[in-house]
C-alpha cells in the first residue's frame, strides 16, 4: 500500500504536469496573424530586396527576446544565372545543451516571380507570400513565444530557412536555386546532431485546409507521420488532416531526410493552389482559426 503522503505528492505532480501541458498549448492565433501581416507589409522577402533585410533583422530581434540562443547562418549562393545571393538561415534554440531535440522548420523568404498569376503582366512580380512563407514563419514565432512563457522539457530547434522559393521547381537546370537554405543546413550539420524527429511547416494558414500525408515523408519517416496525425486526431483535427497519401512534394524536408533526419512535411496546398505563386497570396487568404489549430498542434507535439 502506498503511503498517503506519497500519494498526495503523486497527485500534485500530475496536477502540475497537467497545468504545464495546458500552458504549453496556449497559442495566440491573433498575434500570429499580426506577425504574418507584418511580414507582408514589409514587402517581398526576396534576397536582395529591402523587405528581405527588414524581416531578417526583425526575426532575429524577436527570436533573441524569446529563445535561449539564436544563430544567424549567413552564406552566399551563386545561381544558375551567375547571380550571387546573400542569404541567412536563422536557428532559434531552446535548451541548447539538451541532446534530446525536436526540429521545426519553415521558410521565411518569398518567391521573386508570380509565374502562376492570371494576369500575364504580373508574372514577373514578386509574390506577397502571406501563406507561402509568412504563415509558417508567424506560427513558429508564436511557438517561440509560448516556449518562452512555458519552457519545454525537451530541446527544441526552430529553423527559419532562406532561399526556399528562389528558382524553379520545374526546370532541372534551375533546381539548384530552390531549397537553398535547407540544403546549406543539411550540408553543415554538426556530427552529433540527431533530432528525435522534425516537422517542416509550409503554407499552413489557408481557409478550409486539407492536409494530406506527403510521399517522401511516408517513405523516410513514417513513424513521424503517425505521431503528427495521431496528435492532430487528439486535438479533433481529423477533418483537416487526411490519412490519404497526397503524393510527392519537393520541399525543405527532402535535403534533411537525405542526411538521415527523421522529418516530415506538413503542407497545406489543396485549397490554396489557386493563389500559389501569384500576386493574390495576400493576408486575406490566411485564416486565424487555421493558424491557431496548427499552432496548437505544433505545441502539443512538444509535450
Amino acid at each position: 500500500m502506498r503511503p498517503v503522503w506519497l500519494l498526495a505528492l503523486a497527485v500534485a505532480g500530475v496536477s502540475c504536469h497537467s497545468r504545464s501541458s495546458e500552458a504549453l498549448q496556449r497559442f495566440d492565433a491573433a498575434q500570429a496573424m499580426r506577425w504574418m501581416q507584418y511580414q507582408v507589409a514589409a514587402g517581398p522577402r526576396v534576397p536582395g530586396m529591402a523587405g528581405h533585410d527588414t524581416v531578417e533583422a526583425w526575426l532575429v530581434r524577436e527570436l533573441k527576446a524569446r529563445a535561449d540562443s539564436v544563430e544567424v547562418q549567413a552564406f552566399t549562393h551563386v545561381t544558375a544565372g551567375r547571380k550571387t545571393l546573400h542569404l541567412a538561415n536563422i536557428l532559434a534554440r531552446f535548451r541548447p545543451a539538451d541532446p534530446g531535440r525536436i526540429l521545426y522548420v519553415t521558410h521565411w523568404d518569398t518567391r521573386p516571380v508570380a509565374e502562376n498569376d492570371p494576369d500575364p503582366a504580373k508574372r514577373h512580380t514578386p509574390i506577397p507570400g502571406a501563406d507561402d512563407g509568412a504563415s509558417g514563419t508567424a506560427m513558429l514565432l508564436e511557438v517561440a513565444d509560448a516556449l518562452k512563457r512555458t519552457p519545454p522539457s525537451v530541446g527544441v530547434d526552430l529553423l527559419f530557412v532562406d532561399g526556399e522559393d528562389y528558382g524553379s521547381f520545374d526546370q532541372e537546370d534551375s533546381l539548384k536555386d530552390v531549397l537553398i537554405g535547407s540544403r546549406w543546413f543539411a550540408d553543415h550539420l554538426p556530427s552529433d546532431y540527431h533530432p528525435l524527429f522534425g516537422v517542416l511547416w509550409d503554407m499552413i494558414g489557408g481557409f478550409n485546409q486539407r492536409i494530406y500525408q506527403e510521399g517522401y515523408s511516408l517513405d523516410g519517416a513514417p513513424e513521424v507521420v503517425e505521431r503528427v496525425w495521431r496528435a492532430a486526431e487528439d486535438l479533433g483535427l481529423q477533418k483537416m488532416f487526411s490519412p490519404l497519401n497526397g503524393g510527392y512534394i519537393i520541399d525543405d524536408h527532402v535535403p534533411l531526410l537525405q542526411k538521415g533526419i527523421r522529418i516530415i512535411d506538413v503542407i497545406g496546398f489543396e485549397n490554396y493552389a489557386q493563389w500559389h505563386h501569384t500576386t493574390q497570396d495576400t493576408p486575406d487568404k490566411v485564416s486565424e482559426e487555421t493558424l491557431g489549430q496548427i499552432g496548437r498542434l505544433a505545441l502539443a507535439l512538444l509535450r
